[in-house]
């Protein structure tokens, strides 16, 4: 399913990157349950979230889509 597989990478990226929820939260100034909502594949992200989300764990946005696009079974 595309949201569970997108909500795996959004995790997977924030752990390589070493934060935890909370700590991206403050990063992209949403709170530890939004992260959470995310990551659950409970709640949509926006293109406007998602750069942030790159930003904030330094992954570059256009390689984050590719990463997703691979992952296609």
């Amino acid at each position: 399913m595309k949201k569970a597989r997108l909500a795996a990478l959004l995790r997977q990226v924030r752990l390589d990157a070493g934060l935890t929820q909370a700590e991206l939260a403050t990063a992209i100034g949403q709170s530890q349950s939004y992260v959470s909502k995310y990551e659950n594949g409970d709640q949509r992200l926006d293109l406007i979230e998602l750069e942030a989300i790159c930003a904030a764990v330094g992954v570059n946005l256009v390689d984050f889509v590719r990463s997703y696009l691979a992952a296609r079974p």
